[in-house]
């Protein structure tokens, strides 16, 4: 009799009414839906431009001139780690550095060294490019000595002819990480609630009188979680795009690759929620345990600044977090063209993740 049991039809009913039992939840549809989508139509009316200053040396042997020291003093200006001319140059059309500095040098008939610092921005540069020109002009009325001709200064600051680029917006910044702290909260809350009540109410042992396996109680469980998450995705993506112009550089493409990211970022995620199920030994411990891991991410996942505003040292640390490196695939993927093949570096350290979390709740996961 068990061996003519549909499994799969089994799987898909309970999917179904745990998504009836989701929408039902007004608490539920309010978090997921509502919170984003109030911090999506904030920044997305204030407007505004990329949250990074940052330049490159066209020849990074010019970071040893005393003028480019001087400049990177300011605490506002930081030197890119990109050395490749080509990587230079893309990220200066898609807006990741305000310019690009040339820096040339030469013995004046005075007989003192002058300096020639040339910039090159491009149309995506936005409002960046005035503050490093502020910093410039503070390194150059350091140098200048009262009315000294322009002939006789030790600097002389220059601008390129300007290239083309993509101009950024504020939303293009804060909707993917929006979208990242949706799936974030959604997965590991919802996840941990969930897991936790159908435990508590005896449900998953009344599962066992029927003869549906174990893992198809999981699968039907988190299926029907997932489902409404993707919905809550094309839902912030669409209100992003129609309302305030997101931007979507490949169309249709760039949508589903979207998709895709959170649907890997959301089963990651879940794996926490599974976890935090097992350990907490009541429902008011849920909450801090979730907070312990979540809160962290929300701060220093890129999900309301750049985290190019921390100290060298904690940028670092924000590069191992999760949720930093699925809002860095969803930021390349959407305004720069990357496609999935690109973000190899974040699915990867994404999949050692999910790896080690899943691994972990095989482990402590319970059923009663």
């Amino acid at each position: 009799m068990a061996n003519n049991y549909n499994q799969l039809r089994a799987m898909l009913a309970i999917a179904k009414g745990s998504f009836k039992a989701i929408l039902r939840n007004p608490s539920a549809v309010a978090f997921s839906f509502g919170f984003p989508l109030i911090f999506i139509l904030v920044f997305g009316f204030i407007g505004g431009g990329a949250p990074t200053i940052s330049v490159a040396l066209a020849n990074q042997r010019d970071t040893s001139t005393r003028v480019i020291q001087g400049l990177l003093k300011n605490p506002m200006i930081r030197l890119t780690d990109d050395h490749d001319t080509a990587a230079i140059h893309n990220d200066l059309v898609r807006g990741r550095i305000a310019a690009i500095l040339f820096v040339d040098s030469a013995r004046s008939a005075a007989g003192f060294m002058q300096y020639t610092i040339s910039t090159q921005t491009s149309s995506a540069s936005g409002d960046k490019y005035p503050i490093l020109k502020a910093a410039l002009a503070h390194v150059l009325e350091y140098a200048v000595e009262g009315n000294m001709p322009v002939q006789y200064r030790p600097i002389i600051i220059t601008e390129l002819p300007q290239i083309p680029g993509r101009q950024y917006s504020m939303i293009d910044f804060i909707l993917p990480g929006m979208l990242g702290f949706s799936l974030l909260s959604a997965a590991v809350f919802g996840v941990a609630f969930l897991f936790f009540s159908l435990r508590q109410q005896l449900v998953l042992k009344r599962y066992y009188a029927t003869p549906i396996g174990k893992r198809y109680i999981v699968l039907g469980e988190g299926l029907s979680r997932v489902v409404f998450q993707l919905i809550t995705a094309v839902v912030i993506i669409g209100l992003g795009k129609l309302v305030f112009h997101f931007t979507l550089v490949h169309g249709w493409i760039t949508f589903a690759e979207m998709l895709l990211l959170s649907l890997f970022g959301l089963i990651v995620f879940m794996g926490f929620g599974f976890i935090i199920s097992s350990v907490a030994k009541s429902e008011s411990t849920i909450p801090p345990f979730a907070n312990l891991f979540t809160l962290p991410q929300f701060l220093l996942g890129g999900t309301f600044f750049s985290t190019q505003a921390f100290p060298k040292w904690l940028q670092n640390i924000c590069e191992i977090l999760p949720l930093k490196q699925l809002n860095d695939a969803m930021r390349h993927v959407a305004f720069e063209g990357a496609h999935l093949t690109d973000c190899w570096k974040q699915l990867g350290i994404l999949a050692i993740w999910g790896i080690a979390t899943y691994a972990v709740a095989v482990r402590v996961f319970k059923w009663e």
